[in-house]
């Protein structure tokens, strides 16, 4: 494997097969979920489900065990921006969830997370999902080649700054991606745009930003994993893991085109 300065890893054409793959699996775990989400299950259900799918695909759960996390999945309700462990919580209509899947094969892992509403929630939820799925999509729109890692965080920025008064997390961003499911370089979600590491073809990054209705501050709780906002405010998060080509980015956690 090819290694660049400041410790980036950049990935040959069968680690990105391998990669692609773990995204699979991942956008699949996600799309199961997404069927069977239901007011009256709790957020260990959903990690039981999200396991099982993960083993019988063939992978392994990123998650689990990661610097002793206890679960396969993150599952963050409402004011809880990311982290959350999966448990005896019980999901009710009008909840917000943000679920966050990590799948590993042959040593190479996919990371995704996507926000659902259960029910029915007020307009400014909706917009507030819409919004931070929509800077995702921005985000990695604007990797192209000699580009840099901060064109990325200004694209999600301006763009939830021109969608209204959201509040962008910062102390929480995305990142490099590839044998480890967390590696150099950062990407955060706010930023001028040229600086940073140059994205070069290989590059895979995971895009994940977290806004709010309210402030960006957040404290952790006393699990010392969950995130949630410091105001109460509900948050989402979207993230997807992708790949520079020299076609330009290629999300691997999107499923293929039917």
């Amino acid at each position: 494997m090819g290694i660049r300065d400041r410790g980036i890893e950049i990935k040959t054409p069968d680690q990105v097969a391998l990669m692609r793959r773990a995204g699979l699996v991942v956008a699949e775990t996600l799309d199961m979920l997404r069927q069977r989400i239901a007011a009256g299950m709790t957020t260990r259900d959903l990690d039981t489900l999200a396991e099982a799918y993960i083993r019988d695909s063939g992978a392994t759960p990123s998650f689990l065990g990661y610097h002793g996390f206890p679960a396969s999945l993150c599952t963050s309700v409402n004011d809880e921006v990311v982290h959350g462990i999966p448990g005896d919580r019980i999901l009710k209509e009008g909840d917000l969830i943000s679920i966050d899947c990590g799948a590993i094969v042959d040593g190479w892992h996919g990371d995704a997370a996507t926000t659902l509403a259960l029910g029915e929630v007020p307009a400014d939820q909706l917009a507030l999902l819409e919004v931070c799925e929509e800077a995702l999509g921005r985000g990695i729109a604007a990797a192209r080649l000699d580009g840099r890692v901060s064109d990325i965080s200004a694209a999600v920025e301006a763009h939830v700054r021109a969608s209204g008064s959201y509040g962008i997390v910062q102390e929480y961003v995305g990142h490099g991606i590839g044998s480890t499911m967390h590696q150099q370089p950062d990407v955060p979600n706010c930023g001028r745009s040229g600086r940073g590491p140059r994205l070069v073809p290989g590059l895979a990054l995971a895009v994940e930003p977290m806004i709010t209705l309210g402030s960006p501050e957040t404290d952790v709780l006393a699990d010392d994993w969950t995130v949630v906002t410091r105001d109460g405010s509900r948050a989402a998060h979207f993230e997807h893991t992708f790949v520079l080509t020299d076609d330009g980015p290629w999300v691997l956690t999107l499923p293929d085109d039917p």
